[in-house]
This record gives C-alpha cells, structure tokens and sequence, in this order.
C-alpha cells in the first residue's frame, strides 16, 4: 500500500512575517484506508553557525560546529490517532507566526558560515511494521522595517590624523529630531589584526567611552568633541607582516526610544 504525504502553504511565494499566521493543507493520498498514530505539525526557526577554517584550522573546523541558535519551536497536532478513508484527504491548518522572551525573527538567509532556516515539517505516525511518514517545506520570512524617526545631526572633526599627545577635537550640532536625545558618547576602538599564511583573525573592542552630552540637547547648539588618548591602551597606528593595531572613533548619540545612531570614523595615530 503506498501511502503520499504533501504539505502546502496557501502563499505560492511562501513569504511571511512575524506576527502573520502560516496556513496551508495537509494532503494524505491512499487507494486504501490509511490507519495512523497521529499527525504533527513542527515549526522551527534555527540559526546554523559554522566556523571559518581561516580562523581554527581545517581539521578544527570540520569538527567544530557552533551550537546551532533556535528562534522558534512550536508544534501542533492536526489530527488524532485513527485512520483516513482511501482516496484524497485535505487537513487545513493554521500556525501563528510568534515569537516569546522578547527573541527576534531574523530574516531568511543562506550564507557559507551563516545560515537562517525556517521549516514546518508535518509528521504521521504509522502503526508497527508501516514506515513513519515525514515531509518538510521551507518558508521564508522578512523582517518588519521599523520606524526610524526623522532627525538632522550634523559635525566635523577636526582631523582624523591624530597625534597620539593631543586631544582628538571637533563639535556636533543636532539640528533636529523628532525624539528627544537621550545621550551623546564618544567611543575609542582598537582593530588588532592578527594572522599568518593560514588566515587572520580581526576583533575590534572598545578602550573607552565619553559622554559628550546628556539629556535633551537645545536643537542648534555646538557640541564640542574632546577626547585625551589613554596613555597604556593606545599607541601609533601600526602594520606588519603578521599583525596590526589600527583605531577608530564612533560617535554615538542615544534617542529617548532608545534607537542609536552611530558614525564611525577610522583614525590614524602617530606621534612626532
């Protein structure tokens, strides 16, 4: 007795959103009357990591998967134990799109090292010596675009060539914005570069952060950016062969919603 699972959603292109509701069928084809243990539908929302052999090694890396990060998990039952008539059986099903503990639905996407997966997987449990039935689809999923409120910030600096013993200067000027400023920083970075043949390795940390203004700022008021070099953390933007120290300097201004705007600028340290 040959026995046909199919799984359909009712949008041809399979794209959702969250907060939307998947629906579609669950189509069972039999010439014969099909006894079951119970059909299943599975949700899942799975971010797959994979290390870069440039960073482990190839024999490290074939080994060494990142755990992978789920998104959503969730799953129904369609249709108790028993068993469907021979012929063409449709099940409608819904299966809403949410989320909890404030996790966030990444868009869809497939990378080498990075991989954002949704799939609704419908399974019929048969009685013994009747193989189990399973059939997955994929379906894609866009991220809402948020809102982000207008706003008109502008400023220099006075030179992104710095001299390691003076202060990094300049100004800022929030000319408008619909929501209130929250807070103006000022964050140093370091981007050390470490590598060979193999590959390199690139990680940027912050050595500090400024705050140049806090609470609502008087929309047209100059801003004045003024940030010393710490003496033990900084030193001569320096290349080699097998490593670099570079720095950067982003200027952070916090919005009450808690939205960040952020613009970052590479620095060129020296000392004379």
């Amino acid at each position: 007795m040959v026995t046909a699972l199919d799984l359909r959603l009712k949008r041809a292109n399979k794209v959702y959103r969250e907060g939307e509701t998947l629906s579609g069928v669950v189509i069972i084809s039999s010439k014969e009357t099909v006894p079951h243990q119970g059909i299943t539908l599975t949700m899942e929302g799975v971010v797959n990591l994979q290390l870069s052999a440039k960073s482990v090694g190839v024999f490290e890396a074939f080994y060494n998967s990142v755990k992978p990060i789920s998104l959503i998990s969730s799953n129904i039952e369609v249709a108790k134990a028993g068993k469907l008539p021979n012929g063409r059986t449709e099940i409608p099903f819904e299966f809403p799109l949410t989320v909890k503990n404030n996790k966030v639905l990444y868009e869809t996407y497939h990378g080498v090292f990075v991989n954002i997966q949704y799939t609704l997987r419908c399974d019929m449990r048969r009685p013994l010596l009747a193989k189990d039935l399973t059939k997955t689809c994929e379906f894609i999923v866009h991220s809402l675009r948020t809102s982000l409120p207008r706003f008109l910030i502008r400023g220099r600096l006075d030179s992104t060539n710095c001299v390691i013993t003076q202060p990094l200067t300049g100004e800022l000027v929030v000319e408008h914005s619909d929501v209130p400023v929250k807070s103006v920083e000022l964050q140093l970075v370091r981007v050390e570069t470490c590598g060979c043949a193999e590959g390199y390795a690139r990680d940027a940390t912050e050595i500090q952060n400024i705050q140049i203004a806090d609470g609502n700022i008087c929309q047209g008021l100059a801003i004045p950016i003024y940030m010393v070099f710490p003496r033990l953390f900084t030193c001569p933007t320096l290349e080699t062969t097998n490593f670099k120290v570079e720095f950067e300097v982003n200027v952070v201004v916090v919005l009450q919603d808690d939205h960040l705007i952020t613009e970052n600028f590479p620095l060129k340290v020296s000392r004379v």
